[in-house]
């Protein structure tokens, strides 16, 4: 039996984090949904997704298949339930789709009712509102039955749930697990004088540079950089946040990078609710949050003392620079800020990410991800109609 999990109306209800990925790939705790399902399965799994991302995330069938809903994040009681699925039967949440062991194209012979609480995710601000719960779930998956890589003596460990993969380094930081754990992923390296408050994650091949202040509930995914000051945001991997500025809140995708001295607000100043731009309605949804920072999509880059308001969106590939405050939703591949916005042209795009991929892993800008890009340019073009 092997996963495939599957997009439902989530995938675009969660864009632009969606348009380079399905939703099970998206990152929430340490690891990615579709990473969740296959530990604590012990299978292998793939992807029924939009016919453009198939390449990349290709699905893969076999005999008597379980296919998971791709928004939905596993739990013991969840498990049990899917488990106990018997091949044509579906597992539902009044009309929600969780789980079926059959095609989901085709007509079950049983559905079962599932009545508890689980976690799935709806909209952006999900994956950071909902982090401190799957960072503990993921932890807890993780470590259980096996012990902390030794750390440098150097750094001081408040607590018990404290936990380094071999080949992480740390040295002269403190890190706060009183108030949740605190995992750093096989050759991950805390550079000296850090601060870190639990939940938190530091994904593999990642590094915190010097003096960073990094609040739960945060991951840091793998072959990331990040400083400076960090709250309750996600960032997925291939990204950098390498300086001084204040991120809160907020969503980072991958191969982005935030210029030095950029912040976010998190927190209007009237605290009253924040409103996030919803590609499916076109239009600024309310989230039912007081606090609410940044979404920024894959590619998307900010130059230095960046300022970006209270709920701001950033589409895919966008690039972001210049004084004052830009509009709460950048478009996909909008060049410019506060003073206006022009088409960052995908001849200009790729040849800079042909020099950034190699940076990171020596990974390759291949024709695959190149036909992603080409594709969610084509699907976000009247967004860019307003330039």
């Amino acid at each position: 039996m092997a996963i495939i999990l599957f997009d439902d109306n989530a995938h675009q209800a969660l864009l632009p984090l969606t348009y380079t990925r399905p939703v099970a790939d998206l990152r929430i705790g340490i690891l990615t949904i579709a990473e969740k399902w296959a530990k604590h399965l012990n299978t292998e799994y793939s992807f029924k997704t939009q016919p453009y991302l198939q390449a990349k995330y290709p699905q893969v069938s076999g005999v008597d298949d379980l296919y998971i809903n791709g928004s939905v994040c596993p739990d013991d009681n969840l498990l049990e339930a899917i488990n106990n699925l018997k091949t044509g039967e579906a597992l539902k949440q009044s009309e929600f789709l969780i789980a079926a062991k059959a095609p989901i194209d085709a007509e079950f012979e049983k559905v079962l009712s599932y009545d508890s609480f689980f976690i799935s995710l709806r909209h952006p601000e999900d994956i950071f509102s909902k982090n401190d719960i799957e960072l503990r779930k993921d932890f807890r998956l993780l470590t259980k039955g096996r012990s902390s890589a030794e750390i440098s003596s150097t750094n001081t460990v408040l607590g018990n749930d404290f936990f380094a993969e071999e080949g992480a380094t740390a040295e002269c930081s403190t890190f706060n697990t009183n108030n949740g754990p605190i995992y750093l992923g096989a050759n991950s390296s805390v550079w000296e004088g850090n601060n870190i408050r639990g939940a938190f994650a530091l994904c593999h091949n990642s590094q915190i540079k010097m003096g960073g202040k990094i609040y739960g509930a945060t991951t840091i995914g793998p072959f990331c950089r990040v400083g400076g000051e960090i709250s309750n945001s996600v960032i997925w991997g291939y990204s950098s946040k390498g300086h001084e500025g204040f991120l809160g809140n907020s969503v980072l995708g991958e191969w982005c990078n935030i210029g030095a001295d950029s912040n976010n607000s998190n927190l209007k100043n009237n605290y009253a609710e924040v409103k996030l731009w919803d590609y499916t309605t076109q239009r600024f949804r309310k989230t039912g949050l007081q606090f609410c920072g940044l979404i920024m999509a894959d590619h998307a880059k900010c130059g230095i003392n960046t300022m970006f308001n209270t709920g701001t969106v950033v589409g895919v590939g966008a690039n972001v620079f210049g004084s004052g405050y830009p509009r709460n939703f950048v478009p996909d591949f909008a060049w410019g800020g506060a003073q206006g916005f022009e088409t960052y042209s995908l001849k200009k795009m790729f040849e800079t990410e042909a020099l950034v991929y190699p940076r990171r892993d020596n990974r390759v800008f291949d024709e695959v991800e190149q036909d992603i890009v080409k594709e969610v340019f084509a699907l976000t073009e009247s967004f860019r109609s307003v330039f």
